[in-house]
């Protein structure tokens, strides 16, 4: 038989030894949010669940269980292969670790595959999250990159993390960029998983004695930071980024791609042009119109971003502020590291 491991174990286990996590729930579920670095395989697709829950109501238990047994009875084969393919540990599991993941750990080790079954499933991994995060405070210093629109921050800190500095890429872990265009390109992250990968981003860089991040503002798209990263953020050591006009342009084109998301482009622009001097937000228009994206972006960011960025700048401690002025990212990410040298070796 397979043996039930708690949340807590499981995480105690996978800092030592690979352990590969499958989602039994339906596809829709696992979209919604998951443990982070699991895979899916259903028992029941978004079809046959939906099929058994109503049948769960309107017929009985019974007949539930009876249809559920008829489905997976059917799909057994492929079922087991899937399994058979993934070496190493396996532990399943589904929303409180009910009969899915039951069914699945039972199938399983009736053919001689052994996989343990997370006791309490994703309900009590998403508690667990929760009640971290609520007494979390985050010991280490905050190196928080700034900088007008396009300077970017965001590959800059991927481009670090490549190289092995403690990064925490809020834009990644929420899937969106954090502006009114933000969501262009991007599936956007709901909270519960964000959470989710933020708790684990934490736990990786728990012993490290700084972290960058990009400064954000509380709410980047669908989702909320923490208060204690807020306060992280503010407390931390700014480094602000400078550099020309004409890279920050080609650097939102390279972003953003807008020749391939143009309607969604002129549709968050409409969110916006209110705020921006008429004629300019005329000419902004026309400019996406006829696909004159990079005079659009200059336009954008004279107009609306750079002067948001100067009122928001004024609220950090100029004694704690590093400028950095570069021509292009991969110069200003030879800055940051020489700064992080001198400060953190």
């Amino acid at each position: 038989m397979f043996q039930d491991i708690k949340v807590e174990e499981w995480i105690q286990q996978k800092d030592h030894k690979t352990i590969t996590l499958i989602d039994v729930r339906s596809p829709s579920e696992y979209r919604d949010s998951t443990i982070p670095g699991s895979l899916n395989i259903p028992v029941f697709n978004d079809e046959e669940r939906a099929e058994i829950g109503t049948l769960y109501k309107q017929v009985s238990v019974e007949a539930a269980k009876e249809r559920g047994l008829e489905i997976m009875s059917a799909k057994l084969p492929s079922f087991i292969r899937q399994f058979k393919e993934i070496e190493g540990d396996k532990a399943v599991f589904c929303w409180r670790g009910g009969m899915r993941s039951r069914t699945a750990a039972t199938v399983l080790s009736l053919m001689d595959i052994h996989v343990k079954r997370i006791q309490g499933g994703i309900k009590a991994y998403r508690k667990l999250v929760v009640d971290t995060l609520a007494h979390t405070r985050m010991d280490m210093e905050a190196v928080v990159l700034h900088g007008f629109t396009g300077t970017g921050k965001t590959e800059i800190l991927q481009q670090l993390k490549s190289e092995g500095y403690p990064v925490l890429d809020l834009e990644k872990l929420s899937g969106h960029r954090g502006s009114i265009f933000g969501h262009i390109g991007l599936p956007s992250h709901n909270q519960k998983t964000f959470d989710a990968h933020f708790y684990e981003s934490l736990r990786e860089l728990s012993h490290s004695p700084y972290v960058l991040l990009e400064a954000e503002s509380k709410r980047i798209g669908k989702v909320v930071l923490p208060e204690f990263l807020m306060e992280k953020k503010e407390g931390g050591t700014a480094i602000i980024l400078q550099l020309p006009m004409e890279q920050r342009v080609a650097q939102i084109l390279k972003d953003y791609h807008p020749e391939q998301h143009k309607e969604a482009c002129i549709q968050a622009f409409q969110r916006i042009k209110e705020r921006i001097h008429t004629p300019v937000a005329a000419e902004i228009a026309n400019c996406l119109k006829e696909d004159s994206f990079a005079e659009a972006v200059r336009l954008l960011l004279v107009h609306y971003y750079d002067p948001k960025y100067d009122h928001s700048a004024r609220l950090y401690d100029e004694n704690k502020q590093i400028v950095v002025h570069a021509q292009n990212t991969k110069e200003a990410a030879e800055h940051i590291k020489s700064i992080l040298q001198q400060r953190f070796h």
